[in-house]
């Protein structure tokens, strides 16, 4: 086993324990979380004579700021750009050791980058790892934990990605909390994203009380790959797990399914619509992964609803669930604002799991819906069709819908 260099972890426990009014409480990430990483579309690419354009490098990440201003995603809410993996050199430097960012890939530093970032309005994000090294082999935070941190605030970062790999997963429980500590203490507000839950999945029950307190956001399960099978096999992974996951989201405290992989290669239209909406109604991070200056104009209007973006949006920060699967139909619905009389309005998602060639018609009673407002009822609107108002829906009435195979029809049923 090993942790913090001569610091048993069960001292690392106790201090823990001795911090326990030393939670994260940033003020940060009150909804959930918009921007955009370089990691599932650009992964590990450092051979910038190859790749010029695709390599991880100061000119890729000046350019995706400069693409999410001029072309309108930070209008609607995208703020964030996050270096992820394979920023570094190898090694931390002989004299400091301090992380040191490639010499030729970032010649400039990091601060010049985060300059730029700023002046465009939007914030700078950098990812690590809990282990010795990161997924890629580069220098981890472990043993330098304050150091590092340090080092983030003077490099003017905004958010932090701290990975697991090469770690003991025994120690993460107290190591995570601990690194999120030392970021507080540099005064500088820095979202904090964990990955314990991810590394623990399958062995143990994930602590969320404990992620909650420490954890801005935090991966829950395995990686986004670019397709449309790995898309849903995390949803239905939040679906089996949703009641143990679903009642510790909320403001300043997300679970993330992982990256918005619309604009890729992997998915169609009507399969980006899908992962848009699911994203929508579980509250999750909206960040995308994908070649700004690439994204076709069809999909870029999905990345930029604002209304599916104002439920993800959701101010009340209530996640919300599968409620239901009905001849392979599923039903996700999330409780959102307005609230009237007591009763929520909702954001229900109709994703067909079907493979049959043409679109399904099925209906829903109020009570299948779970919606309550008997008396009065809901106004209905198609949230991928601002011109496609479908009235009142109340008690008497079927609700019914026809969804294309692999496609979502997702509404907001308003409370009157």
């Amino acid at each position: 086993m090993f942790g913090m260099k001569n610091v048993p972890l069960l001292l690392l426990l106790l201090m823990q324990l001795l911090r326990a009014g030393s939670a994260l409480d940033n003020g940060l990430a009150l909804t959930p979380p918009m921007g955009w990483m370089s990691w599932q579309r650009f992964r590990c690419i450092t051979d910038c004579d190859t790749y010029p354009d695709e390599c991880i490098s100061e000119q890729l990440f000046r350019r995706s700021a400069d693409l999410l201003v001029s072309e309108g995603y930070a209008d609607v809410g995208y703020e964030y750009v996050i270096i992820d993996d394979c920023w570094l050199e190898w090694n931390r430097d002989n004299m400091t050791n301090k992380l040191v960012p490639d010499r030729k890939r970032f010649p400039r530093g990091l601060n010049v980058l985060a300059d730029h970032i700023h002046d465009k309005g939007l914030k700078f994000g950098l990812y690590q790892d809990f282990g010795t090294k990161t997924c890629a082999g580069y220098p981890g935070v472990i043993d330098h934990m304050a150091l590092d941190a340090e080092t983030f605030a003077k490099w003017d970062v905004d958010y932090v990605k701290l990975d697991g790999c090469n770690a003991n997963v025994s120690d993460m429980a107290a190591g995570y909390p601990e690194f999120g500590r030392l970021l507080n203490e540099t005064g500088r507000p820095m979202v904090y994203s964990c990955s314990w839950p991810a590394y623990q999945s399958g062995s143990e029950q994930p602590h969320f009380e404990s992620l909650k307190r420490h954890c801005n956001l935090w991966r829950n399960w395995a990686d986004v790959q670019d397709s449309f099978q790995s898309v849903m096999a995390i949803t239905d992974y939040f679906a089996k797990n949703q009641d143990s996951m679903q009642p510790h989201a909320g403001p300043g405290h997300w679970n993330d399914p992982d990256m918005l992989i619309l604009g890729n290669y992997g998915l169609s239209y009507d399969q980006s619509k899908v992962q848009m909406a699911i994203w929508a109604v579980l509250a999750a991070p909206l960040i995308m992964s994908n070649d700004l200056a690439k994204v076709r104009p069809e999909i870029k209007e999905i990345l930029q609803n604002r209304d599916v973006i104002a439920v993800n949006q959701d101010p009340l920060g209530i996640q919300g669930k599968r409620l239901l699967m009905k001849q392979n139909i599923e039903v996700w619905r999330r409780p959102i604002e307005p609230k009237i009389n007591g009763e929520y309005s909702y954001a229900i998602a109709f994703v067909s799991r079907r493979v049959d060639g043409s679109p399904f018609p099925i209906s829903f009673t109020f009570k299948e819906l779970s919606l309550f407002n008997d008396n009065i009822g809901y106004i209905v609107q198609d949230l991928f069709d601002k011109n496609n108002n479908l009235g009142v829906f109340r008690k008497e009435r079927e609700f019914k819908t026809r969804v294309i195979p692999n496609g979502v029809n997702f509404y907001k049923f308003t409370a009157l």
